[in-house]
């Protein structure tokens, strides 16, 4: 069950970006988020789907606090999102991301180990012995072994990077995960397990989750509700079953059927 206060709301948010191709007096303008209401709750999973250049990304931006809004209304908590220090500490605790690519996500450099003890170590919480004690714990929430915590990401396959990411966005218990095409660098195989380690976290430890994809049947797959966005602009929202069976956008329906597989 999701907490009756979202934790994020955002109310008719737009993000105007000028070109550099426009002249003083007529700037040339791309409205990459334009005019967007949508909720995220804690125990949901918020599916985005739209075509590169929709303004997906842009909108996750927004929620992780990296993307000022041009206009509208962005409340963390109920309460309008500041950009103080200790307003973005608390939202970076909060909030976690898992991005697209894991390989280039993660430090080449860095030992598993001291990529998941990173966090705790920023943010001062507990003693050495108790962050390792939540490394390990970090480990088996994702499904690896405790061997992975002394290899360095480039001597792990793909999806078990992508593991390694997921452990690290859950390293300060955050209340929301958003995931940004966590699954499209990975072997189809693989992205089916990723899917299902995302939906068994959602249930065991009662994350909120806002899933990025430009595949509406991914999308579909992990997602309670879902929204399309084309140009900026959501152009259908609602239950995800619900849209996948009974679209009433044509370009959702577009999207539909480019989509020839659930994964």
């Amino acid at each position: 069950m999701s907490d009756q206060t979202p934790v994020f709301s955002l109310r008719d948010v737009h993000v105007v970006h000028r070109l550099r191709t426009g002249g003083l007096f007529r700037p040339d303008t791309v409205r990459a988020v334009d005019g967007v209401s949508v909720d995220v709750h804690r125990g949901r999973v918020l599916g985005i789907v739209g075509e590169s250049g929709s303004g997906k990304s842009t909108l996750a931006r927004v929620m992780i606090g990296l993307q000022p809004v041009t206009s509208g209304t962005v409340l963390f908590h109920g309460r309008p999102l500041s950009h103080g220090r200790a307003a973005r500490r608390e939202l970076g605790r909060a909030v976690s991301v898992v991005f697209q690519d894991p390989a280039t996500a993660l430090n080449p450099r860095m030992l598993v180990r001291d990529t998941l003890i990173d966090p705790l170590r920023v943010h001062g919480i507990g003693t050495e012995t108790q962050r390792l004690a939540r490394v390990k714990e970090l480990l088996h929430l994702v499904g690896l072994p405790q061997s992975a915590l002394d290899v360095l990401p480039r001597q792990i396959s793909g999806g078990q990077r992508q593991r390694v990411a997921i452990a690290r966005a859950l390293a300060l218990e955050p209340e929301i995960i958003v995931a940004d095409e966590p699954t499209s660098a990975l072997d189809v195989s693989v992205r089916a397990q990723v899917l299902n380690l995302l939906t068994d976290l959602k249930a065991q430890l009662g994350l909120g989750l806002v899933f990025i994809s430009h595949d509406i049947s991914t999308v579909r797959f992990i997602s309670d509700e879902m929204i399309v966005m084309n140009r900026g602009r959501i152009v259908e929202q609602g239950p995800a079953q619900q849209l996948f069976t009974d679209a009433q956008d044509d370009y959702t329906r577009t999207l539909l059927a480019a989509a020839p597989t659930l994964l």
